[in-house]
């Protein structure tokens, strides 16, 4: 029988949220902005292990208090890798190939800056995928007009509209991400460059499931999203 395992990339820097803690560690609702998504990973019955790949000189994850997921959760849940890459896509594959999984054991992977993935989206998609033979991934359709921009202008930093993009069967997609745990490994060494796992499945010819979620489930990405992500858990008890 397959087992479930949890892999979540936090080797970078976060240099868009304009400050020198990595990402990953800054304050979110009393705790670093990782421990909400490895909270809800952790409390999974399916999942056996959540990894944590961090980058190979990361001095943060020892400085904080994991000791809240480890005593409800055991301390074999929750395993730090310390063999992240430069890129979100080499930090998958190295803490793949450490975490040493069969073959067809599924994979999650989910993005450290999604605190408030909730245990129903992440009960809905293995209910979903786990029968697949590719995988799939939370998505949302996407719901905005969409438009297509173009630099105009005598030194070209005016971005004017080109066209709207028609937006029909467009997807935003989400983490977790979850595909066997073999076939990801290969799509990762064929395609090393891409942003997410599905893009490198697709690149190996196959289609990936979506399985819809919704807006909640966002990304911080910029120092606004912060005050948006703490409302969202605090409408909700943290695990």
């Amino acid at each position: 029988m397959s087992e479930f395992y949890a892999l979540v990339p936090a080797a970078g820097l976060g240099s868009r949220m304009g400050s020198e803690l990595p990402k990953q560690y800054m304050p979110l609702a009393g705790k670093p902005m990782i421990y909400h998504a490895l909270a809800t990973l952790c409390a999974n019955p399916d999942i056996s292990l959540v990894f944590v790949v961090l980058a190979p000189g990361d001095t943060h994850w020892h400085r904080y208090d994991w000791s809240a997921l480890l005593d409800k959760f055991g301390s074999e849940k929750l395993q730090p890798l310390f063999c992240g890459g430069a890129t979100r896509a080499e930090s998958v594959l190295n803490g793949l190939l450490v975490a040493e999984v069969e073959p067809n054991d599924w994979v999650l992977v989910h993005d450290a800056a999604r605190p408030c993935l909730t245990a129903e989206q992440l009960a809905r998609l293995i209910a979903e995928v786990r029968d697949d033979k590719i995988g799939g991934l939370l998505a949302v359709p996407v719901a905005d007009t969409l438009k297509r921009a173009e630099l105009v202008g005598g030194n070209g930093a005016v971005q004017r509209v080109a066209h709207t993009e028609n937006r029909a069967g467009l997807w935003q997609a989400q983490t977790p991400q979850m595909f066997p745990a073999g076939l990801l490994l290969q799509a990762l060494h064929t395609s090393p460059l891409v942003t997410d796992e599905a893009a490198a499945i697709e690149a190996l010819g196959y289609s990936p499931k979506l399985v819809s979620s919704d807006s909640t489930n966002l990304k911080v990405t910029y120092p606004q999203d912060i005050r948006l992500a703490e409302w969202l858990l605090s409408e909700r008890i943290v695990p």
